[in-house]
């Protein structure tokens, strides 16, 4: 009786999200945003034996420029795994990290209750 085979060559190592981070859901990542834009120093690391391969794939995706999403998106991993990568490279000294930019001022709570008392009024 053969077993039934779960994964294929073309699938590659399965491996779980967790493991990648070294089993941390937190870092100092924790605070970027999906739109936080994320670009490469330049810098060659340090230690290299503690970069991983999808770390080197950030860098190379950040060379000129991505954002949070479009890194997760790029390198098909969690968003909670991706920003504790990108954490960890911020620390080494290896990305900067630019918050978005805030395009007009958040309204004020009267104003946003103005208008929920205004829509109930309709």
């Amino acid at each position: 009786m053969t077993r039934p085979r779960w994964t294929d060559e073309d699938a590659g190592p399965v491996v779980r999200p967790f493991a990648l981070t070294g089993g941390r859901a937190r870092s100092s990542g924790d605070n970027l945003d999906l739109i936080t834009m994320v670009r490469s120093t330049g810098e060659p690391p340090t230690d290299a034996g503690n970069i991983g391969p999808e770390q080197r794939r950030i860098l190379e995706i950040t060379r000129t420029g991505a954002s949070v999403a479009d890194i997760a998106s790029d390198i098909d991993l969690p968003l909670g795994v991706v920003r504790v990568l990108i954490g960890d490279l911020h620390d080494q000294g290896l990305i900067v990290v630019r918050p978005p930019v805030q395009v007009a001022p958040q309204p004020s709570e009267r104003i946003l209750k103005e208008v929920i008392n205004g829509l109930r009024a309709l």
